[in-house]
């Protein structure tokens, strides 16, 4: 069993409207020091070994379904998890 952690953040290129309001309260409430806010998307996903190349199945996944790759970049962590 693995468990995959799936970053999805918007490309540098792209405005980001929610991370720039966020910034603009983060300084209103006197935290000046911050220079810039970008929101994005964590994902967990537990997947089942199989004969499946599983770095290949979770690109599959990101680019078919859990990002937008015309606007969004995307990482992943995988994790083997021993279950008892």
């Amino acid at each position: 069993m693995y468990k995959v952690k799936v970053f999805v953040t918007l490309r540098e290129s792209v405005l980001d409207p929610q991370g720039s309001a966020v910034q603009h309260a983060l300084h209103s409430m006197n935290y000046k020091e911050v220079s810039d806010v970008r929101i994005g998307k964590y994902m967990e996903l537990a997947i089942e070994k199989t004969e499946r190349d599983l770095d290949a199945t979770v690109r599959e996944m990101c680019e078919k379904l859990l990002a937008n790759t015309v606007i969004e970049d995307y990482r992943y962590e995988v994790e083997e998890v021993v279950v008892q």
